[in-house]
């Protein structure tokens, strides 16, 4: 046990207009926004760390300043990273504001100047980002490593931030956005890829081709980008590889086309047309996509691809209306809904995909309703065997637990934090002392609503059972958010 004084420094407070009487059931609780920014030195462990666990943890949250234009969705929330960094038993950890042009133009102006998701991007006071127009680019949604550079991205396309992993110093825009389409931005989850050093990312919008597909080199230039035409507009979310080929999709859920004529944004999905998979070599073109057809459905976030023999097999999380919990939700809950992923039915799923024959074969790799799976990021776009995912409350954006799937043999362990306490994505740190896919550990932040605090886990991937090897204990309390990433020294 580590028993330090810890050295708490604060940097900055943020002051926007939100009324102390919010209501909003993502401006409040475990969604609280954090508006303080902190240094803070030699944080507080319970129990031991590990002895090799040297590297940074970072996690992306949403943090409104202002009183949304008419009605606000959680993703439209400024980011905030918050890194903890590990160094021979050392804890430090230090929270910012992504600091995007959207930010400070609210900022200067004390007022908020975009309408959020949720509402008519034409209430917008100013020119805005993203696929749908309109949008501020809140940089909010992902967050990645690439060239010892954390880099932040916006859901709906917009500007890469970029900012120092351990003191969250603000670097700039990624250099090599500036080769892609002007005004397209780039997708939320960007990919890296371990063993080659490189950067896959796509866009879309709602200009035609409507997406393209891009590889950044591991020297940081733009090395490969291409159109990929598509029958419309679509909302994509994610992307998979594998060792040779990078996995695309057109998916039945996109802004209906008649009322997008309209000038309306009208999300349905379209129970009568396939699924579409591209999967295209990763330094591919156009004419070298083998397009796939599979059951109508949507996918948030995808697991892990491979290949095998002739096939290339993706797995990931397919929303399934007939596998859905229905939730009785109070009337404040349910314009968001769709967050809930009990609500969509989401569950670990896979697609085998034959290269030769171009046939299609899917089905179910459990039944448990989960979603924000991770892996050991040594073994990404390569076979595998586990996947370390998230449950959460029914009706809610809020994750209550982490459990194990084994995907070759269904089994599963967890561990559920007790009521009041939600937890974050939670990446797989590899294990430096031996090379099993589970012999390292699963690192996440709880928002603990009981003590009003929030503490950093750290578990043994093999044996989450047991709970937390360490807790080390952070300045205040963090508000929930979407996405993680642990990046080694």
């Amino acid at each position: 046990m580590y028993d330090q004084v810890m050295k708490i420094q604060l940097v900055d407070e943020i002051r926007g207009n939100l009324s102390v009487d919010d209501e909003h059931p993502y401006r409040t609780g475990p969604w609280q926004p954090n508006t303080r920014e902190f240094d803070a030195f030699d944080l507080d462990v319970i129990g031991e760390l590990p002895g090799d666990l040297n590297g940074v943890y970072l996690r992306n949250t949403e943090n409104p300043l202002h009183e949304a234009i008419g009605r606000y969705h959680p993703f439209d929330g400024d980011g905030m990273l918050h890194s903890i960094s590990f160094d021979s038993g050392k804890v430090d950890y230090r929270n910012r504001y992504v600091r995007t042009d959207g930010f400070n133009a609210e900022l200067e102006s004390g007022t908020p100047l975009w309408a959020g998701l949720m509402e008519n991007p034409q209430k917008s006071k100013r020119q805005g980002w993203g696929a749908r127009t309109g949008l501020k680019d809140s940089s909010s949604t992902d967050v990645v490593v690439h060239r010892g550079r954390a880099a932040t991205s916006f859901y709906q396309c917009g500007d890469i931030y970029e900012l120092d992993p351990k003191t969250l110093r603000t670097l700039g825009k990624a250099n090599w956005t500036k080769d892609v389409t002007p005004g397209w931005g780039v997708s939320a989850h960007t990919k890296v890829d371990a063993s080659s050093g490189e950067l896959l990312f796509f866009n879309y919008s709602k200009q035609r081709p409507y997406m393209h597909y891009g590889v950044v080199g591991s020297d940081g230039n733009l090395a490969h980008y291409v159109p990929i035409e598509l029958p419309g507009p679509r909302l994509p979310h994610d992307m998979a590889f594998t060792t040779n080929y990078a996995i695309l999709n057109d998916m039945p859920l996109f802004w209906d086309p008649e009322a997008l004529h309209h000038g309306a944004h009208a999300v349905r999905f379209f129970r009568d047309i396939p699924s579409r998979f591209a999967v295209i070599p990763r330094r591919g073109q156009a004419r070298d996509i083998r397009w796939f057809e599979a059951e109508p459905t949507y996918v948030l976030h995808w697991i892990n691809a491979y290949e095998e023999g002739d096939e290339v097999i993706l797995d990931g999380y397919r929303q399934d209306p007939s596998n859905a919990v229905n939730v009785d939700l109070p009337e404040n809950l349910i314009p968001y809904r769709m967050l809930d992923i009990h609500s969509v039915g989401a569950r670990a799923y896979r697609w085998r995909f034959n290269m030769q024959t171009g046939s299609v074969s899917e089905h179910p790799l459990d039944d448990m309703i989960s979603e924000f799976g991770m892996i050991n990021p040594d073994i990404a776009g390569k076979p595998y065997q586990y996947v370390w995912e998230m449950t959460t409350k029914p009706g809610w954006f809020l994750f209550t637990g982490i459990t194990r799937l084994n995907v070759k043999t269904g089994q599963r362990h967890g561990y559920e934090f007790p009521p009041g306490v939600y937890a974050s994505e939670s990446p797989v740190i590899p294990a430096r002392t031996n090379d099993r896919e589970d012999g390292g550990f699963v690192i996440t932040v709880i928002s603990d609503m009981n003590e009003d605090s929030s503490s950093c886990l750290v578990f043994n991937a093999d044996d989450l059972t047991h709970g937390p090897v360490a807790t080390i204990k952070l300045p205040e309390r963090v508000c929930v958010g979407t996405h993680s990433y642990w990046e080694n020294a």
